[in-house]
């Protein structure tokens, strides 16, 4: 992660194969969100999981900011200050819509409301713009997620009395997530070495939920298993490096709005895991949906 490293990234920004690598990282990404989801939506408590995973990976950016990259030096500061804002309000908006709705309604319209905004962000600070296929895309890629929520909310069985607040809380959530992609998009093309941003967001990110989640863990009665829950913690922190980390690189390598467009198959990757790990059915319908998504995804990579 020294200078060379550095570099090299440096080297690979708006060029062919720094291209290919953006599309490896969004992908990447795309897959391991729609893990990360699952995790948090999982068997525990989804403030809990978080403050965990939150914790986990803050202690393990904190060796790596403070001794290996280096230091953020002047307006760097301001700019971790914003990340830590947004990312705050989109965690307690995330953790909230999971408390009050089903993983597989809730997740695509997070993810759905995210990449259209994330264009328009895009366009308006970098100047980044869309050719007319792409935008057929992006419509076919939304068309799919916002159908895939439509037909799980149609079906969805338990929980329809929080329905209404957990789509809200979503919708919100996603605003959170286009503004978090444009913000880290500019913060780490902003810092010279972009592992500084990486670590130093990563280490700052992580102080919030851990005192929220043992807040909450102490009020409540029926306590979970926490070694359980720790060991939940540290995969997710390994995953969020990988996935976060990795999209945000590949904002710094090629268009942010490309890269959040890709990311945002982790629907496709959501509704696998809700087939296969937490048991949901898909049916010829869903598969239809999730079918549109990846092609939408292809149209505005191919169309670019």
């Amino acid at each position: 992660m020294g200078t060379d490293l550095a570099a090299g990234i440096q080297a690979l920004e708006g060029t062919e194969a720094g291209r290919h690598l953006a599309l490896a990282l969004a992908i990447m990404a795309a897959v391991l969100h729609a893990v990360f989801g699952a995790l948090q939506k999982g068997r525990f408590d989804p403030w809990l999981t978080r403050g965990a995973i939150d914790g986990a990976y803050g202690l393990m950016a904190l060796p790596v900011a403070l001794f290996v990259v280096p230091w953020p030096q002047g307006h760097q500061w301001l700019l971790f200050l914003g990340a830590w804002i947004i990312h705050t309000v989109y965690k307690l908006l995330q953790a909230a819509a999971y408390s009050r709705g089903a993983y597989t309604v809730v997740y695509p319209v997070v993810r759905g409301t995210g990449p259209l905004f994330a264009v328009i962000g895009a366009y308006v600070i970098f100047g980044e713009r869309f050719a007319p296929m792409q935008w057929m895309g992006v419509m076919i890629l939304l068309g799919g997620i916002f159908g895939l929520a439509a037909f799980n909310m149609r079906y969805l069985t338990a929980g329809r009395d929080t329905l209404i607040p957990a789509l809200l809380l979503a919708f919100l959530t996603g605003l959170c997530v286009a503004l978090y992609t444009t913000y880290d998009a500019f913060g780490i093309r902003a810092t010279p070495n972009p592992f500084t941003f990486l670590a130093w967001f990563f280490m700052i990110d992580g102080i919030t939920f851990p005192v929220l989640a043992m807040m909450r863990y102490r009020k409540l009665a029926q306590k979970p298993d926490l070694p359980s829950l720790l060991r939940r913690g540290v995969l997710g922190g390994v995953i969020a490096f990988a996935s976060f980390g990795g999209i945000m690189m590949a904002t710094r390598l090629d268009k942010v709005g490309e890269a959040a467009v890709m990311r945002e198959t982790s629907a496709v990757f959501a509704a696998l895991i809700g087939w296969l790990v937490l048991r949901e059915t898909v049916g010829p319908v869903r598969m239809v949906l999730i079918a549109l998504i990846a092609i939408g995804a292809i149209i505005v990579e191919l169309g670019g």
